[in-house]
């Protein structure tokens, strides 16, 4: 049984340094076909922030919230998280609480994570050595790079505009905060009524509304990504970054997917994959 949401959630994350993060967005649909809206801020978020917000409007309806990041990094290409290490989690819960055991990082950062206490095993650049050899995926980014979605960054690159890593590791620290307080997607079942978290990759609802490339800048194009995933235009008044447009995007493609029970239920998702690597929500 899929709980019936009333409002759907997505939050692009940062895992910046720092207290304040520009690179935070969160966008918000209603249940019916209303077009999302942002959720407006006088200063940028800060991660403590969106994890109270959470918290505050988890209880006020039944919510799905998706966030932009990797809820784990993969274990089931090598066996391990991190090969070589002593005694290292062998699930994603234990590896969440690893983390922010270790980590002292101000707002729910997680920086010292890659740069000190793993170092070995992230690639900086390329005195690291060969940057091939860091690229291991979940199973699920095996499954979303084998329909043309494109090469999902991996957990192990923590180089360029597009590596995941730092925000991921840090969200992983506001995962266990959540722990018996909002259940999370697939490591907790599904719940039969109230709020729940998934795990979104904004490209996979990008490419649901039709649209062939990985970023959306334009209202027009925006608008035409809505309608196509059944949702009235925003109708803004500015032009939208990507941040924006990816979170208004992902809200109502949350929206229009989450009555299907066949999202819920990938084919290649089984029991030791969702305790262990997660799933990202949309992807078959």
């Amino acid at each position: 049984m899929i709980p019936p949401f009333t409002r759907f959630a997505a939050i692009d994350w940062s895992g910046a340094k720092g207290s304040r993060h520009k690179g935070i967005a969160i966008a918000v649909a209603e249940a019916g076909d209303a077009a999302p809206r942002l959720v407006a801020r006088a200063m940028p978020w800060s991660r403590t922030e969106v994890l109270d917000w959470l918290l505050a409007t988890a209880a006020e309806a039944p919510t799905l919230y998706g966030f932009d990041f990797s809820y784990a990094p993969p274990i089931v290409e090598r066996g391990v998280y991190f090969p070589g290490e002593s005694a290292p989690p062998a699930d994603a819960r234990s590896f969440w609480a690893y983390v922010d055991r270790l980590c002292g990082d101000e707002d729910l950062g997680a920086a010292s994570f890659l740069e000190e206490h793993h170092r070995p095993h992230f690639y900086f650049g390329a005195a690291d050595g060969v940057k091939a050899d860091f690229l291991h995926h979940r199973v699920c980014e095996h499954a979303f790079n084998a329909t043309g979605g494109g090469k999902a960054s991996t957990l192990y690159d923590a180089i360029g505009a597009a590596q995941v890593a730092k925000a991921s590791y840090a969200g992983m620290r506001l995962l266990h905060r959540l722990e018996g307080r909002v259940p999370v997607w697939p490591f907790d079942p599904v719940p039969e009524q109230g709020s729940l978290v998934v795990e979104i990759y904004t490209r996979v609802f990008i490419r649901l509304a039709g649209l062939s490339g990985r970023k959306v800048r334009t209202r027009q194009q925006l608008d035409l990504a809505l309608a196509a995933l059944g949702s009235r235009p925003a109708r803004l008044r500015h032009e939208p970054n990507d941040h924006e447009t990816d979170v208004l995007i992902t809200a109502a493609g949350l929206r229009a997917i989450a009555g299907d029970p066949l999202y819920w239920n990938p084919p290649q998702l089984t029991p030791g994959i969702a305790r262990t690597e997660g799933w990202t929500f949309g992807v078959l």
